[in-house]
């Protein structure tokens, strides 16, 4: 080949995504996994023509290709992209680019927005686009917290250093279902303490701190504090946080355009009552002007103009339709049944989550490939 084409990082993509920069992707994995996850963004257009069908030419996916138009080809780990991104370039296609990593590298990128200031620091929250996941830094007087963290550890300890702080402190909302917990292996490497709420932590195999309702976690020399507020539903443990009287971190339990599901430890039925209550009863109780910050999104039209992902808890009551279903049946049945299907791997992740299996990092990166179902719609 003499044409060159150029890699992509996924962190180029994400500015795309998240700066609504125009961009054609072609997919050339097989249908059902484009079916089942594929990179969305409001300016992003694809379509799927798997790599088999391309080995013989090029010229159909050509057609379909639109002129002028930067073009990023998609796999599942960079091979099959590069290659097929080569006979585009041969074929005449200019501004060819190949996702560097596949798939497999977009799923773990993680995107660092800040939220908002904080006395002596701010409160970040890390985006990880892939996947829909969300995580959080809070940041004061030289310290440092970081809650629902992903299993990628290395980019908060590289955001801690350049900003000169200290983790002290890693917090999990809830037992994840839908990725692995990266806060046991932080706090480990940081020397930090690993917090976890008690009635998740009933099979955990390892040592942590129990949070409990009411707990508060000082950051730094400063007031700052997260107020733990017991909130069940997600998980029987599942526990939110009020940050500075200002954010309301609400794990898997309220997103901004849909509530949590209760099915992912096999408890439904018993668990509605508690998302419920905690929804209509202990988040009603709240100040609306609280920011929500969830652990989650499921579509790239809740990021913001900066790419962050947050609301009013007022604005929520208003605009979000799993805080309308005010007669109780008709709750249950929203949140019980035609759920979508299960996070994939979900047990096994589960599993690995409370030290019961230790899968290779190889492992584990797929355990976590597609999207989160955390949420009562359909990812």
């Amino acid at each position: 080949m003499t044409t060159t084409v150029k890699p992509m990082a996924a962190s180029e993509l994400a500015h795309n995504i998240t700066q609504r920069e125009p961009l054609f992707i072609l997919d050339v994995r097989n249908e059902t996994d484009y079916a089942d996850w594929k990179i969305e963004g409001q300016s992003i257009e694809s379509m799927n023509i798997p790599y088999f069908d391309l080995l013989d030419g090029v010229e159909e996916a050509v057609k379909r290709i639109p002129s002028g138009r930067q073009v990023l080809v998609v796999c599942a780990k960079e091979g099959s992209s590069v290659f097929v991104a080569e006979q585009l370039a041969e074929a005449g296609v200019r501004d060819v680019h190949y996702l560097q990593g596949g798939m497999k590298a977009w799923s773990e990128h993680l995107e660092p927005v800040k939220v908002g200031e904080l006395p002596g620091g701010a409160i970040y929250q890390f985006v990880r686009l892939g996947k829909g996941c969300l995580s959080y830094m809070v940041v004061s007087g030289g310290e440092a917290a970081v809650i629902d963290a992903m299993r990628t550890t290395e980019v908060y300890e590289e955001f801690a250093r350049n900003l000169g702080v200290t983790i002290k402190h890693a917090l999990d909302t809830h037992l994840h279902a839908d990725h692995i917990s990266g806060g046991r292996k932080l706090a480990e490497r940081m020397g930090a303490k690993y917090w976890l709420p008690s009635k998740d932590a009933g099979e955990i195999t390892f040592e942590y701190e129990k949070l409990e309702d009411g707990d508060r976690v000082a950051i730094g020399a400063t007031e700052i504090g997260i107020g733990a507020l017991y909130s069940p539903g997600h998980t029987i443990g599942s526990t939110s946080f009020v940050v500075d009287g200002n954010y309301l971190l609400t794990g898997d339990i309220l997103f901004i355009t849909s509530i949590g599901r209760p099915d992912l430890a096999g408890q439904a039925e018993d668990w509605a009552g508690d998302l419920r209550r905690t929804l209509y009863e202990g988040y009603r109780a709240l100040s609306p002007d609280l920011i929500v910050l969830p652990a989650h999104f499921g579509q790239m039209d809740e990021l913001g103009e900066q790419g962050q992902v947050a609301a009013r808890l007022g604005d929520l009551f208003r605009d979000n339709p799993g805080l309308h279903l005010e007669d109780e049946s008709e709750f249950r049945r929203a949140v019980t049944e035609n759920l979508p299907q299960h996070p994939n791997a979900y047990q096994q992740i589960r599993q690995t989550n409370m030290g019961r299996i230790s899968p290779t990092d190889e492992e584990q990166r797929e355990m976590e490939i597609g999207p989160n179902r955390c949420a009562i719609h359909d990812q």
